[in-house]
Protein backbone atom coordinates (compact mmCIF):
# COMPACT_ATOMS: atom_id res chain seq x y z
CA UNK A 1 0.00 0.00 0.00
CA UNK A 2 1.06 3.61 -0.98
CA UNK A 3 2.41 5.18 2.16
CA UNK A 4 3.30 8.80 0.84
CA UNK A 5 1.04 11.68 -0.14
CA UNK A 6 1.28 12.25 -3.76
CA UNK A 7 2.29 15.84 -4.47
CA UNK A 8 1.25 17.17 -7.42
CA UNK A 9 2.20 19.58 -9.92
CA UNK A 10 -0.56 22.18 -11.40
CA UNK A 11 -1.39 22.83 -14.61
CA UNK A 12 -2.26 26.81 -15.80
CA UNK A 13 -5.00 28.28 -17.81
CA UNK A 14 -5.38 31.66 -19.49
CA UNK A 15 -7.99 33.36 -18.86
CA UNK A 16 -9.30 36.83 -20.28
CA UNK A 17 -10.09 37.81 -16.95
CA UNK A 18 -6.96 36.56 -15.13
CA UNK A 19 -4.21 38.26 -13.44
CA UNK A 20 -0.84 37.37 -11.57
CA UNK A 21 -2.35 37.04 -8.07
CA UNK A 22 -1.48 33.37 -8.88
CA UNK A 23 2.30 34.22 -9.13
CA UNK A 24 2.27 36.96 -6.76
CA UNK A 25 0.38 34.85 -3.58
CA UNK A 26 1.56 31.53 -4.82
CA UNK A 27 4.61 32.28 -5.88
CA UNK A 28 4.20 30.28 -8.88
CA UNK A 29 6.18 29.82 -11.25
CA UNK A 30 4.17 31.13 -14.19
CA UNK A 31 5.12 34.29 -17.13
CA UNK A 32 1.67 35.25 -18.39
CA UNK A 33 -0.21 38.31 -16.85
CA UNK A 34 -3.76 37.02 -17.52
CA UNK A 35 -3.37 33.10 -15.69
CA UNK A 36 -7.00 33.37 -14.78
CA UNK A 37 -6.91 29.38 -13.34
CA UNK A 38 -4.59 26.78 -11.47
CA UNK A 39 -5.87 23.58 -12.01
CA UNK A 40 -4.33 22.30 -8.55
CA UNK A 41 -6.02 18.55 -8.52
CA UNK A 42 -7.15 17.54 -12.00
CA UNK A 43 -7.56 14.23 -14.15
CA UNK A 44 -9.31 15.87 -16.85
CA UNK A 45 -8.17 15.71 -20.20
CA UNK A 46 -8.01 19.54 -20.58
CA UNK A 47 -5.37 20.10 -17.75
CA UNK A 48 -3.91 16.81 -16.19
CA UNK A 49 -1.90 17.53 -12.96
CA UNK A 50 1.70 15.61 -12.99
CA UNK A 51 2.95 13.81 -9.72
CA UNK A 52 6.07 15.01 -8.50
CA UNK A 53 7.38 12.72 -6.13
CA UNK A 54 7.41 9.28 -5.38
CA UNK A 55 6.84 6.07 -7.00
CA UNK A 56 4.83 7.43 -9.58
CA UNK A 57 6.76 11.14 -10.40
CA UNK A 58 6.01 12.25 -13.62
CA UNK A 59 2.84 10.26 -14.62
CA UNK A 60 -0.32 12.44 -14.81
CA UNK A 61 -3.47 11.69 -12.06
CA UNK A 62 -5.06 10.44 -15.31
CA UNK A 63 -2.97 7.96 -15.61
CA UNK A 64 -2.66 6.86 -12.01
CA UNK A 65 -6.47 6.80 -12.24
CA UNK A 66 -6.44 4.14 -15.21
CA UNK A 67 -3.68 2.08 -13.62
CA UNK A 68 -2.93 2.53 -10.20
CA UNK A 69 -7.43 2.15 -8.94
CA UNK A 70 -6.04 0.45 -5.70
CA UNK A 71 -4.60 3.76 -4.47
CA UNK A 72 -8.08 5.33 -4.73
CA UNK A 73 -9.58 2.24 -3.04
CA UNK A 74 -11.03 0.94 -6.41
CA UNK A 75 -13.46 3.25 -6.39
CA UNK A 76 -15.91 2.56 -9.99
CA UNK A 77 -16.53 6.06 -10.99
CA UNK A 78 -14.60 5.75 -14.84
CA UNK A 79 -13.21 9.22 -14.14
CA UNK A 80 -11.58 10.70 -11.76
CA UNK A 81 -14.60 12.34 -10.08
CA UNK A 82 -13.28 15.89 -8.22
CA UNK A 83 -11.26 19.00 -9.42
CA UNK A 84 -9.82 21.25 -7.38
CA UNK A 85 -8.68 24.59 -8.94
CA UNK A 86 -7.69 28.48 -7.99
CA UNK A 87 -9.16 31.01 -9.79
CA UNK A 88 -7.64 34.58 -10.22
CA UNK A 89 -10.30 36.58 -11.01
CA UNK A 90 -8.64 39.98 -12.10
CA UNK A 91 -11.86 41.01 -13.89
CA UNK A 92 -14.98 39.74 -13.84
CA UNK A 93 -16.13 36.19 -15.14
CA UNK A 94 -18.96 35.90 -17.84
CA UNK A 95 -22.16 35.54 -16.21
CA UNK A 96 -23.03 31.38 -16.41
CA UNK A 97 -24.42 28.51 -15.44
CA UNK A 98 -23.21 24.55 -15.65
CA UNK A 99 -25.34 21.48 -16.81
CA UNK A 100 -25.91 18.52 -14.58
CA UNK A 101 -24.73 15.01 -15.16
CA UNK A 102 -27.80 13.65 -17.14
CA UNK A 103 -27.80 16.72 -19.64
CA UNK A 104 -24.03 17.16 -19.62
CA UNK A 105 -23.71 13.11 -20.38
CA UNK A 106 -26.42 14.01 -23.42
CA UNK A 107 -25.20 17.16 -24.80
CA UNK A 108 -21.72 17.12 -23.92
CA UNK A 109 -20.27 13.76 -24.90
CA UNK A 110 -20.39 12.13 -21.71
CA UNK A 111 -18.68 15.05 -19.97
CA UNK A 112 -19.78 15.02 -16.28
CA UNK A 113 -22.01 17.87 -14.82
CA UNK A 114 -20.71 20.27 -12.89
CA UNK A 115 -21.50 21.03 -9.57
CA UNK A 116 -19.02 23.43 -7.74
CA UNK A 117 -17.81 25.13 -4.54
CA UNK A 118 -16.07 27.97 -3.82
CA UNK A 119 -13.87 29.62 -0.52
CA UNK A 120 -13.10 32.93 -1.12
CA UNK A 121 -9.07 33.22 -0.16
CA UNK A 122 -8.82 36.93 -0.32
CA UNK A 123 -10.85 40.18 -2.46
CA UNK A 124 -11.21 43.66 -2.34
CA UNK A 125 -12.72 45.35 -0.29
CA UNK A 126 -16.16 45.64 -2.28
CA UNK A 127 -15.72 42.74 -4.07
CA UNK A 128 -19.20 40.88 -5.23
CA UNK A 129 -20.30 37.68 -7.14
CA UNK A 130 -23.16 36.78 -8.89
CA UNK A 131 -25.17 34.25 -7.33
CA UNK A 132 -28.62 33.19 -8.40
CA UNK A 133 -31.25 35.11 -10.32
CA UNK A 134 -35.11 36.52 -9.91
CA UNK A 135 -36.79 34.97 -12.45
CA UNK A 136 -39.71 33.14 -11.15
CA UNK A 137 -40.69 30.83 -14.41
CA UNK A 138 -39.08 29.69 -17.34
CA UNK A 139 -41.21 32.23 -19.49
CA UNK A 140 -39.52 35.49 -17.56
CA UNK A 141 -35.90 33.74 -17.73
CA UNK A 142 -36.62 33.54 -21.61
CA UNK A 143 -37.79 37.40 -21.35
CA UNK A 144 -35.46 38.81 -19.41
CA UNK A 145 -32.42 37.06 -21.17
CA UNK A 146 -34.17 38.32 -24.42
CA UNK A 147 -34.26 41.68 -23.78
CA UNK A 148 -30.53 41.37 -21.64
CA UNK A 149 -32.58 43.16 -18.77
CA UNK A 150 -29.52 42.24 -16.18
CA UNK A 151 -29.55 44.60 -13.20
CA UNK A 152 -33.36 43.26 -12.81
CA UNK A 153 -32.36 39.35 -13.64
CA UNK A 154 -28.88 38.88 -11.64
CA UNK A 155 -28.82 38.88 -8.14
CA UNK A 156 -25.29 40.25 -6.66
CA UNK A 157 -23.67 39.43 -3.24
CA UNK A 158 -20.95 41.38 -1.12
CA UNK A 159 -18.32 38.83 -0.44
CA UNK A 160 -15.31 38.97 2.20
CA UNK A 161 -12.42 36.33 2.65
CA UNK A 162 -13.48 33.44 4.63
CA UNK A 163 -17.10 33.22 3.04
CA UNK A 164 -18.13 29.88 1.10
CA UNK A 165 -20.92 29.35 -1.66
CA UNK A 166 -22.10 25.92 -2.87
CA UNK A 167 -22.88 26.32 -6.45
CA UNK A 168 -25.08 23.51 -7.71
CA UNK A 169 -25.36 22.76 -11.56
CA UNK A 170 -27.72 25.17 -12.92
CA UNK A 171 -27.23 27.92 -10.85
CA UNK A 172 -26.38 31.21 -12.44
CA UNK A 173 -23.36 32.74 -11.43
CA UNK A 174 -20.05 34.86 -11.95
CA UNK A 175 -16.56 35.85 -9.58
CA UNK A 176 -16.22 39.52 -9.82
CA UNK A 177 -13.28 41.46 -10.03
CA UNK A 178 -10.93 41.18 -7.38
CA UNK A 179 -11.44 37.68 -5.84
CA UNK A 180 -9.27 34.98 -5.59
CA UNK A 181 -10.83 31.94 -5.18
CA UNK A 182 -10.73 28.10 -4.09
CA UNK A 183 -12.71 26.12 -6.38
CA UNK A 184 -13.91 22.69 -5.40
CA UNK A 185 -16.21 21.13 -8.42
CA UNK A 186 -17.26 17.37 -10.24
CA UNK A 187 -14.28 16.98 -12.78
CA UNK A 188 -15.85 18.78 -16.04
CA UNK A 189 -15.13 21.63 -18.19
CA UNK A 190 -18.42 22.33 -19.65
CA UNK A 191 -19.71 26.27 -18.92
CA UNK A 192 -22.80 28.04 -20.74
CA UNK A 193 -22.18 31.43 -21.00
CA UNK A 194 -24.97 33.54 -20.62
CA UNK A 195 -23.95 37.25 -20.38
CA UNK A 196 -20.17 38.04 -20.97
CA UNK A 197 -20.51 42.26 -20.99
CA UNK A 198 -19.65 42.46 -24.98
CA UNK A 199 -16.31 41.85 -24.45
CA UNK A 200 -14.02 40.98 -27.82
CA UNK A 201 -11.84 38.39 -27.78
CA UNK A 202 -9.47 37.82 -30.87
CA UNK A 203 -11.55 40.65 -32.79
CA UNK A 204 -14.99 38.98 -31.76
CA UNK A 205 -17.38 38.65 -29.26
CA UNK A 206 -17.03 35.59 -27.21
CA UNK A 207 -19.55 33.03 -27.64
CA UNK A 208 -22.62 32.57 -25.50
CA UNK A 209 -24.57 29.71 -25.12
CA UNK A 210 -28.06 30.60 -24.47
CA UNK A 211 -30.51 27.85 -25.33
CA UNK A 212 -28.36 25.40 -23.57
CA UNK A 213 -28.18 27.70 -20.69
CA UNK A 214 -31.95 28.16 -20.65
CA UNK A 215 -32.15 24.75 -20.54
CA UNK A 216 -29.98 23.94 -17.61
CA UNK A 217 -30.87 26.89 -15.39
CA UNK A 218 -32.90 26.16 -12.15
CA UNK A 219 -36.21 28.20 -12.21
CA UNK A 220 -36.95 29.63 -9.66
CA UNK A 221 -33.71 29.90 -7.64
CA UNK A 222 -33.66 29.20 -4.31
CA UNK A 223 -31.01 30.84 -1.77
CA UNK A 224 -28.85 27.89 -0.42
CA UNK A 225 -27.73 28.08 3.00
CA UNK A 226 -24.94 26.52 4.68
CA UNK A 227 -24.77 25.87 8.02
CA UNK A 228 -20.56 24.74 8.63
CA UNK A 229 -19.82 22.63 11.22
CA UNK A 230 -16.90 23.60 13.75
CA UNK A 231 -14.66 21.02 15.49
CA UNK A 232 -12.61 22.01 17.83
CA UNK A 233 -9.84 20.12 18.79
CA UNK A 234 -6.12 21.12 20.83
CA UNK A 235 -4.42 23.24 18.30
CA UNK A 236 -6.63 22.79 15.31
CA UNK A 237 -10.00 23.83 14.09
CA UNK A 238 -11.87 21.81 11.23
CA UNK A 239 -14.81 23.64 9.59
CA UNK A 240 -17.12 21.47 7.57
CA UNK A 241 -18.67 23.57 5.24
CA UNK A 242 -20.65 20.81 2.51
CA UNK A 243 -21.68 17.28 2.20
CA UNK A 244 -23.20 15.95 -0.30
CA UNK A 245 -23.63 13.14 -2.93
CA UNK A 246 -20.78 14.78 -5.12
CA UNK A 247 -18.42 16.22 -2.55
CA UNK A 248 -17.34 16.61 1.31
CA UNK A 249 -15.33 19.88 1.48
CA UNK A 250 -13.59 20.90 4.45
CA UNK A 251 -10.78 23.72 5.88
CA UNK A 252 -8.33 22.60 8.43
CA UNK A 253 -6.52 25.71 10.18
CA UNK A 254 -3.36 24.03 12.78
CA UNK A 255 -1.90 26.00 14.65
CA UNK A 256 0.46 24.16 16.45
CA UNK A 257 0.41 20.07 15.92
CA UNK A 258 -2.71 17.67 14.68
CA UNK A 259 -3.34 14.39 14.76
CA UNK A 260 -5.65 12.65 11.53
CA UNK A 261 -6.87 9.86 10.06
CA UNK A 262 -7.20 9.61 6.53
CA UNK A 263 -9.84 6.53 6.35
CA UNK A 264 -11.79 7.72 2.84
CA UNK A 265 -10.99 6.43 -0.33
CA UNK A 266 -8.85 9.14 -0.84
CA UNK A 267 -8.65 12.55 0.23
CA UNK A 268 -7.62 15.79 -1.45
CA UNK A 269 -5.53 18.77 0.17
CA UNK A 270 -4.78 22.64 -1.06
CA UNK A 271 -2.55 24.66 1.53
CA UNK A 272 -3.85 28.37 1.08
CA UNK A 273 -2.64 30.08 4.06
CA UNK A 274 0.83 29.50 6.09
CA UNK A 275 3.63 26.40 6.19
CA UNK A 276 4.57 23.60 8.26
CA UNK A 277 5.29 19.96 8.04
CA UNK A 278 3.53 16.86 7.28
CA UNK A 279 4.36 13.35 9.04
CA UNK A 280 3.70 10.01 8.24
CA UNK A 281 5.71 6.99 10.33
CA UNK A 282 8.99 8.93 11.19
CA UNK A 283 9.04 10.26 7.19
CA UNK A 284 8.94 14.23 6.65
CA UNK A 285 7.61 16.49 4.09
CA UNK A 286 7.34 20.43 3.82
CA UNK A 287 4.50 22.15 2.67
CA UNK A 288 3.45 25.57 2.32
CA UNK A 289 1.07 27.98 0.88
CA UNK A 290 0.15 26.57 -2.88
CA UNK A 291 1.03 22.54 -2.23
CA UNK A 292 -1.58 20.32 -3.45
CA UNK A 293 -1.53 16.86 -2.38
CA UNK A 294 -3.95 13.46 -2.56
CA UNK A 295 -3.62 10.89 0.56
CA UNK A 296 -4.55 7.24 -1.00
CA UNK A 297 -6.32 4.64 0.22
CA UNK A 298 -6.04 3.18 4.00
CA UNK A 299 -3.17 6.02 4.49
CA UNK A 300 -4.25 5.84 8.22
CA UNK A 301 -2.84 8.18 10.56
CA UNK A 302 -0.76 11.60 10.02
CA UNK A 303 0.14 14.61 11.30
CA UNK A 304 0.60 18.47 10.25
CA UNK A 305 2.38 20.65 12.61
CA UNK A 306 3.34 24.53 11.57
CA UNK A 307 0.51 27.20 11.29
CA UNK A 308 -1.63 26.61 8.19
CA UNK A 309 -5.09 26.93 6.61
CA UNK A 310 -5.73 23.84 4.48
CA UNK A 311 -8.87 23.07 1.79
CA UNK A 312 -9.68 19.34 2.26
CA UNK A 313 -12.14 17.26 0.01
CA UNK A 314 -13.18 14.04 -0.69
CA UNK A 315 -16.31 12.24 -2.39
Amino acid sequence: MNQEPIFLSPVFQERIWGGSALREVFHYDIQSPKTGECWSISAHPNGPSVVANGLYKGKTLQQLWEEERHLFGNHDSEKFPLLTKILDANDDLSVQVHPNDEYANEHENGEYGKTECWYIIDCDQDAELIFGHNARSKEQLHEMIESGNWDAFLRRVRIQPGDFFYVPSGTVHALGKGTLVLETQQSSDTTYRVYDYDRMENGSKRELHLEKAMDVITVPFDDIKLTPVKKVQEETVLTYFVENEFFTVAKWEVNGRGVFTQNQKFMLFSVIQGEGIFEKEGAHYSIQKGSHFILPYKFGEFSLEGNMEVIVSHL
